[in-house]
């Protein structure tokens, strides 16, 4: 399937690959209809820190 120029611009969801005007209409739709997978999201990340050896140069 051949998409037209026109539709490569667009934001996708990559959930349901529903395509937006803008960047802002793409995170209301995964705010209002995935919000159970971005909550899910957040509470997995973890803390990052450096390792056990990292050097830091100044």
């Amino acid at each position: 399937m051949v998409l037209p120029i026109v539709d490569e611009v667009k934001p996708k969801c990559y959930a349901c690959h529903e395509g937006f005007d803008d960047i802002d209409g793409l995170r209301e739709h995964q705010l209002r209809m995935h919000k159970e997978e971005y909550e899910r999201d957040d509470q997995s990340s973890t803390k990052r820190g450096p390792a056990p050896g990292d050097v830091s140069v100044f």
